[in-house]
């Protein structure tokens, strides 16, 4: 079982950039495929951003396309999500999540605390 844990949220302008980690323990990092989900207030919990096990097929969701880039440290057991240009529309709680490469869904199976994200214009 891995432990997620994310850092790096905090406050910023609009038009600011900001990286987000997530440091993962207790299991085999280089077997998870990992995302990136963010939930803002009153809103459903949505999908931002997917990176495969080995670093590769980076995926992201249309409103953060060209601004926001995900990438994985294997040797350091983490995954960053650099964000830019960031709008007050980013305001949110950022998590991410874990699922083996080998899983028959595609359901995250493992979840951090999040980090707050907010973005004053």
């Amino acid at each position: 079982q891995v432990q997620l844990v994310e850092s790096g949220g905090g406050l910023v302008q609009a038009g600011d950039s900001l990286r987000v980690s997530c440091a993962a323990s207790g299991g085999f990092f280089s077997v998870y495929d990992m995302g990136w989900f963010r939930q803002a207030p009153g809103k459903e919990r949505e999908f931002v951003a997917a990176i495969s096990w080995n670093g590769g097929n980076p995926d992201y969701a249309d409103s953060v396309k060209g601004r926001f880039t995900v990438s994985r440290d294997n040797a350091k057991h983490t995954v960053y999500l650099q964000m830019n240009s960031l709008k007050p529309s980013d305001t949110a709680v950022y998590f991410c999540a874990a699922r083996s490469r080998f899983s028959t869904t595609d359901e995250y199976r493992y979840w951090g605390q999040g980090t707050q994200v907010t973005v004053s214009s």
